[in-house]
């Protein structure tokens, strides 16, 4: 027959057939030394001991004796640990001085969440009150109501002002549909310095970086934002924000006109390259930064130029027409 092993555990945690064995020998004396093999905790915890006069039985060791020696040996524990514990702090000590200010720049988030309009303000100026090189951004179509963003460019323009006043420089990238607003227009008129904007058909979600060191970005749709420090991941986005702009049309301080070949404006080009991808007119809206019914009517406009009868003709005519090959 196979013996079952002896779970292993503590004193504080006696188990069952020791707990039993033990309270057994303390009511009756002693036990066997054959009854103790199927507890062997006992004899390693210092609960039962050998009897002089018989080796084959086991006397219990009293209760009281041994928990004083088993808190002695605890404590003894404790105090080496401690003792250790004082010999690694003596032998880090050194070793932290040298880092100096770094080792708290290390130990620094390299995301951090933040939770509602406030907040993310709150941060954005932070990072922008330590900043001295430049601020990158990629604005999309706001989505907020009037009053909202009007109140949201106020405190932009007092921040982004003071960057520029330090020797900062601001770069932003809009869609096409917000170079001529009227909040944007505002925006850059009321600036002063190293301030520039260029225009895209259609861009990313909203991106903010800050002298290249600190990203924002949006982490839902409910006013979460993604506050970035990792090295890495922030010179990525910068990367991506440079490559972008070099793309773009200028917008501030001087608008690029943008050229019509064959009828076609440079919207309609950018509406054709996604109906041709079987885009309906609201994903169209949404990703040119612009309603629904604007959108169509560029649409309408395309079709007329292109002379189609139906939506399903208008993308044959597109591949058929080649604009979508001719460099933008």
């Amino acid at each position: 027959m196979t013996s079952v092993p002896h779970p292993e555990h503590g004193p504080e945690e006696l188990c069952a057939g020791g707990a039993g064995l033990y309270e057994r020998a303390l009511a009756e004396g002693h036990v066997t030394a054959e009854a103790a093999r199927s507890a062997p905790c006992l004899m390693d915890f210092g609960l039962l001991h050998p009897a002089v006069d018989d080796l084959h039985r086991l006397e219990p060791v009293a209760p009281a004796v041994a928990l004083h020696r088993l808190l002695r040996s605890s404590g003894e524990r404790i105090a080496r640990e401690r003792r250790r514990e004082e010999r690694l702090a003596a032998a880090f000590e050194p070793l932290m001085d040298l880092e100096g200010h770094r080792a708290v720049a290390d130990t620094a988030p390299t995301l951090r969440l933040l939770s509602g309009k406030g907040r993310i303000n709150e941060a954005l100026t932070e990072a922008l009150a330590d900043a001295s090189r430049e601020l990158l951004t990629i604005q999309p179509r706001p989505g907020l109501p009037r009053e909202q963003v009007a109140a949201a460019y106020a405190v932009a323009i007092r921040r982004d002002q003071a960057l520029l006043d330090r020797g900062g420089r601001i770069r932003t990238l809009y869609p096409h549909t917000l170079r001529h607003s009227p909040t944007t227009v505002a925006y850059h008129d009321r600036l002063s310095g190293d301030i520039e904007a260029r225009a895209l058909d259609e861009i990313t979600d909203r991106l903010i970086i800050v002298d290249r060191e600190v990203a924002f970005i949006p982490a839902d749709g409910n006013g979460v934002a993604l506050e970035i420090r990792h090295p890495a991941i922030v010179g990525y986005m910068a990367t991506t924000f440079d490559r972008l702009w070099r793309l773009a049309t200028p917008v501030f301080p001087e608008a690029a006109p943008q050229p019509s070949p064959d009828g076609i404006t440079p919207r309609q080009h950018a509406i054709a390259a996604l109906l041709v991808e079987g885009h309906t007119d609201a994903v169209i809206a949404d990703r040119l930064g612009m309603n629904i019914r604007t959108a169509r009517v560029h649409i309408a406009k395309l079709a007329a130029t292109l002379g189609s009868q139906s939506r399903a003709q208008l993308g044959f005519l597109i591949g058929r027409s080649g604009i979508l090959d001719q460099e933008r």
